[in-house]
């Protein structure tokens, strides 16, 4: 791809952007501006380092995602093909997160409630409060006898996964969650119902 030498001063910033983590159309028109125009290249960059760009227009998102080790031995237009050897040696650039049982519990009620939010249409905003994240939670959590403490658990989850990106406080009211769709992107409907019957097995087992 030929680039002008504006697009390639611009270039390097937009590749950092995605670098320090998902890029988001709400925060600036700019940058995203930029991203789409250079996304090309920008995938182009990236797969050499055995990441792959996604970039979701509708939803007005884009992050980067580390490459399954069969994708990434496809260099794409070259026609060459890495060995398995220099595949296997490539590290990480994307470490996996651990998520503990209630926040992956978390992800999935979330992404189960953005589902049923979608089904009905209008707003594209799913807005929750702290209450109803608690509310749709502790079901499948041990029965406890001292409800503050179970609440104070939940809201530390809440927390963690505001901090992973799933979740954004809004101006509106600081005791209420946006939930970002990127979530969808990252919980697919096939582990969702997958870890959904887990819990909801580890649930009657508490019982």
């Amino acid at each position: 791809m030929t680039m002008d030498s504006s697009s390639r001063s611009q270039l390097p910033r937009v590749l950092v952007n995605l670098f320090r983590g998902i890029v988001y159309r709400e925060q600036s028109a700019e940058r995203w501006r930029d991203l789409i125009g250079l996304q090309a290249a920008a995938r182009d960059y990236v797969r050499v380092l055995g990441l792959e760009l996604i970039i979701d227009e509708a939803e007005g998102y884009a992050f980067l995602r580390q490459l399954d080790a069969e994708s990434a031995a496809d260099t794409g237009d070259t026609g060459e093909t890495a060995t398995p050897e220099e595949t296997e040696a490539l590290p990480r650039l994307i470490a996996r997160r651990q998520l503990s049982y209630q926040v992956s519990l978390l992800l999935v009620q979330l992404r189960k409630r953005l589902a049923q939010h979608d089904a009905l249409g209008g707003d594209t905003r799913l807005v929750l409060t702290r209450e109803q994240i608690v509310d749709m939670t502790r079901t499948f959590l041990p029965a406890s006898t001292n409800d503050a403490k179970l609440t104070d658990q939940i809201a530390r989850q809440i927390e963690r996964v505001e901090e992973l990106g799933f979740l954004r406080k809004t101006k509106e009211d600081g005791d209420s969650y946006e939930v970002r769709r990127i979530l969808r992107a990252f919980v697919n409907a096939d582990w969702l119902a997958e870890l959904e019957a887990v819990y909801r097995t580890h649930a009657e087992q508490l019982d």
